[in-house]
């Protein structure tokens, strides 16, 4: 049994965030140290973080072995956290340090509680504007008001401090003494509850029940668009504060945060803890250490928040649960989702997974019966589902370069007399796909990747979506050397805003694409904006699919139905029927009828028609039995393996090499496909090789694979990553 407490001297056994692929051994300090306390150790001529793992293994020269420097100031890391990334760590074959990592994202863990200087939007003018001045106060008004370190500040405006000084001096800007770490207020669950109606009173009340028997279980709770399931969960939240337990609610996108925060200081009295790219580094530290305390009661975060030290969780929510945002594409690849249900169940939690069209995984639990399941079938109030109907695109006459179609503009026109919304969603960030040249054919790629760069004309800039390089839009053909020939080909959401205001010259309208916006509040910002009204037509990508609620939305049109349908992802055709139905769902969430356009070249194709006809079980049953015939997740396991490396024939060579010595997978029934480019075959200047692994559903996988990737030495310049359960096949 590992001791819980190490007293001075004492071997222990430290697990550092530091790529090493072991425990090291150090002696206990003075005062000794508990089992999953966070620590400073020596290392080399560096000190780094760590966490006390177990005893020392002793099999070094005691002489030699160093005490650890300190413990800080944290609450010891609980047995079900270190348990966690264990198991997370064995499912998805990462290494420990690297999970460690994800546990201890937060800056300054191991300073002291102490007072420190803050600082905040002030009432007053500044005496004389400047382009310095003018970045500190916008990136004051775009975090609502959050306090920010002077340092903080200063890099987030991209200042130096003394242009904050400035400003302080002047009265702009607000410098304050602050406790560097203060508990959260706490948050009244009988606070603002609202009436629910039959369905969601069912909904919640069994959400209740489950949480009342203790101990793990998780729960889809499945809803049409605008049926209050976000009502439900919160009632779900409600009971879990009642009980003294902590609450985690997971969000897919940081642009949603803004409203939910709202209804959830509505509901419970006080602002919930936040945890997300979009609140500053000072909050999360305090975020961290509160949720180590128990002094924070419920989170709203992304998908990192898994990784926050609960000391007492009794629920997790997955808002949106099937959306792909969950699924980390780098460093540790994890789905949250997935997380969530095993954190869950290792700490005796309940989850709900809530959605209008739930990812085939945990429809299939519900059918399987692992998951219990609640339905939501009607709209809250007097709002019904909007009326749906497709635009056979092959009989519309169009002229060349427009995409609105006769029928859809005359169905917006309608919608402006009667002062309503109207949506056009196209799910293509910026002005155009393609940057080709009329005269000799060539089309503009990224100098680091095999990847067209996309024109950004609000921006005046060529960005490739894969590395993020940008360049100046050219006028002369890189490849001829011709002038003005270069043409934008296909459209993006903001070539589309060109066709929509010459379409509609008095129209309001709004262009939202992740891309525009210079944070994620000035995105919330817009959003609150449309909502209220100041917008007649949006123009969005699938941003504005997810959980945004517009009361004058009566009208959605799809430019490009067919879209989500190319290609050879085995979740095509799913992912299609979720985006539909989901962007369908933002029109009639009000009392006015809504209808929803789905522009199409094949109007018969099923998956088009299951989306016109709603009829959702049968969609997901043919889908489940067609993934079941081809052995495929969730009937089957797959992993995806990602060689990459400067050079195109070393990477190929080990594709091959591990093809053929595939003998820990022929082992358990697993096949090798492979090794082929990846779609996109080079990425920041690395050539991609992929590999796919498929496997029965009770096969070993992820012991076959660790035996089968140590045959394997790696030149220091070629990376293998290994994909459990891949998402995406780029």
């Amino acid at each position: 049994m590992i001791p819980s407490y190490f007293p001075q001297g004492d071997l222990v056994g430290v697990l550092t965030t530091q790529p090493l692929d072991r425990l090291l051994d150090y002696k206990a300090p003075e005062g000794g140290c508990h089992l999953g306390a966070f620590v400073e150790v020596p290392l080399g001529p560096r000190k780094v973080l760590g966490v006390v793992w177990g005893p020392g293994q002793g099999d070094y020269d005691s002489a030699k072995i160093r005490s650890v420097i300190r413990v800080l100031d944290l609450a010891p890391m609980r047995d079900e956290m270190r348990d966690f990334l264990i198991r997370a760590a064995d499912y998805t074959l990462t290494p420990m340090p690297a999970m460690l990592r994800l546990g201890t994202r937060a800056p300054g863990l191991g300073d002291a509680p102490s007072m420190r200087k803050v600082y905040r939007l002030g009432t007053r003018d500044p005496d004389r504007k400047t382009a310095a001045r003018d970045k500190v106060l916008a990136v004051l008004r775009d975090y609502g008001g959050l306090a920010f370190t002077l340092g903080e500040l200063a890099d987030a405006a991209d200042v130096g401090t003394s242009v904050v000084k400035g400003l302080v001096a002047q009265g702009a800007v607000l410098e304050e003494d602050a406790p560097r770490d203060v508990p959260y207020p706490p948050l009244d669950p009988d606070h603002g509850g609202k009436a629910l109606n039959p369905d969601q009173a069912v909904g919640a009340d069994a959400l209740r029940a489950a949480l009342r028997k203790e101990g793990y279980g998780t729960t889809l709770l499945k809803g049409v668009t605008g049926s209050g399931k976000t009502e439900v969960y919160l009632e779900a939240v409600a009971e879990c504060l009642r009980m003294g337990k902590q609450a985690l609610v997971l969000l897919p996108e940081i642009a949603l945060s803004g409203e939910f925060i709202e209804r959830v200081e509505a509901r419970f009295g006080m602002r919930p803890a936040e945890w997300h790219s979009g609140v500053t580094m000072t909050e999360r530290r305090r975020c961290f250490r509160m949720v180590g305390q128990g002094d924070a009661q419920l989170v709203v975060g992304a998908r990192s928040a898994l990784f926050l030290p609960f000391r007492n969780l009794g629920l997790i929510v997955v808002d949106e649960e099937h959306d792909t945002s969950y699924k980390q594409e780098d460093g540790v690849l994890y789905n949250a989702r997935d997380m969530a249900v095993l954190r869950a169940a290792l700490c005796g939690a309940q989850v709900v997974l809530a959605s209008a069209t739930p990812s085939l995984e945990s429809w299939a639990n519900a059918q399987a019966g692992k998951y219990a399941r609640l339905d939501l079938t009607a709209r809250f109030g007097a709002a019904v589902m909007p009326e749906m109907a497709a635009i056979d695109m092959r009989v519309e006459e169009l002229p060349h370069g427009r995409w609105v179609s006769p029928t859809l503009r005359d169905a917006i026109a309608n919608r402006l007399e009667k002062g309503e919304q109207s949506l056009i969603f196209l799910n293509r960030r910026g002005y155009a796909p393609v940057t080709l040249c009329r005269a000799c054919g060539h089309q503009i790629g990224c100098d680091h990747c095999d990847a067209r760069m996309v024109e950004h004309r609000f921006q005046k800039r060529l960005m490739c979506h894969q590395c993020g390089e940008t360049k100046p839009i050219p006028v002369i053909c890189p490849s001829c050397g011709a002038a003005d020939k270069l043409a934008a080909v296909g459209p993006g959401v903001e070539r589309m805003g060109e066709e929509v205001a010459a379409l509609f010259p008095t129209a309001r309208i709004a262009v939202l694409s992740s891309d525009l916006y210079g944070s994620a509040r000035a995105m919330k910002a817009h959003i609150a904006e449309i909502a209220q009204g100041g917008t007649d037509i949006i123009i969005g990508t699938q941003l504005v699919a997810k959980g945004h609620n517009f009361p004058l939305l009566t009208l959605v049109g799809v430019i490009d139905a067919d879209l989500g349908l190319q290609g050879s992802d085995l979740r095509a055709a799913e992912r299609t029927f979720q985006l539909m139905r989901q962007v369908a769902g933002r029109a009639g969430r009000a009392a006015i009828p809504g209808a929803a356009l789905l522009q199409t070249y094949q109007p018969d194709h099923p998956v088009i028609r299951a989306i016109l006809n709603g009829d959702e079980e049968s969609f997901w049953s043919a889908e489940a039995a067609e993934r079941r015939g081809a052995g495929v997740p969730p009937y089957g396991r797959m992993a995806g393996i990602i060689l990459s490396g400067p050079d195109l024939k070393a990477v190929f060579d080990l594709g091959n090499d591990m093809a053929r010595r595939d003998g820990p997978l022929r082992q358990i029934g697993a096949q090798v496909f492979g090794p082929a480019p990846a779609p996109i075959a080079r990425v920041r200047g690395k050539h991609r090789v992929r590999l796919l692994v498929k496997a029965d559903k009770s096969a070993p996988l992820q012991a076959a694979l660790a035996q089968w990737v140590a045959q394997f030495r790696l030149p220091a310049n070629l990376r293998l990553a290994i994909d459990i359960d891949p998402q995406s096949f780029y």
